[in-house]
């Protein structure tokens, strides 16, 4: 089953009273629509698929949680999982340029176009791959990947016509590109932080499978 993430982007006034109000300001809903799990694993450990070393995973709910998002997150029951939450002066500080600890447990699969080489999937099995890696005709069941356990060494790669596959390892901006689906969501967090101070904006999420 897939996973979905939800949330708010919270804050805490720098006129609120009492001084330790966290309020709900934007539904992250309204922001972020993708489903992309090299981002949830770099940024929560979530999928981690691309063996990141996550910014901020399973911290729970913060303590001082606003009302909006202890109603939506009670609201999702026992389908929410790995709640957690990352601060914008944290963000702001991260090395986007941090490799992966590992190589991912996909393989990244290329087609040649017009002279060069495009991605079109890092799926977790490909008969196609498997056929040209000499490998089992099917998934092999209990194990990552579905390649029986195999690994290879950062930089593999194997040519099937106007095909490549390369055993890669991903950057952090790979995963949470600046210009990309998560750009609205920064761009608020800074917004609000430009007001309010970085230490009284944080990200607060959670799954669902």
């Amino acid at each position: 089953m897939g996973a979905d993430m939800h949330g708010f982007i919270e804050c805490r006034s720098r006129w609120s009273d009492p001084e330790d109000l966290w309020s709900g300001a934007v539904d992250l809903d309204l922001l972020y629509l993708g489903r992309d799990y090299d981002a949830f694993g770099c940024l929560f450990g979530v999928r981690n698929y691309a063996g990141f070393a996550p910014l901020a995973a399973e911290r729970g709910l913060p303590e001082l949680v606003s009302d909006a998002v202890r109603t939506e997150f009670d609201a999702w029951g026992d389908t929410a999982h790995s709640p957690s939450w990352i601060g914008w002066d944290e963000l702001k500080s991260v090395d986007w340029d941090e490799p992966a600890e590992t190589t991912d447990r996909r393989i990244h699969e290329y087609e040649e176009v017009d002279g060069a080489w495009v991605l079109v999937s890092k799926a977790a099995w490909s008969p196609r791959f498997a056929a040209v890696a000499g490998l089992p005709v099917g998934p092999v069941a209990g194990t990552a990947g579905g390649y029986g356990g195999a690994e290879w060494p950062e930089g593999t790669e194997w040519r099937d016509g106007e095909r490549r596959y390369r055993v890669e390892r991903m950057l952090r901006r790979d995963a949470v590109p600046a210009e990309g689906e998560w750009k609205p969501v920064w761009s608020v967090m800074e917004a609000l932080a430009a007001v309010h101070g970085g230490e009284n904006v944080r990200l607060t999420v959670w799954f669902d499978n």
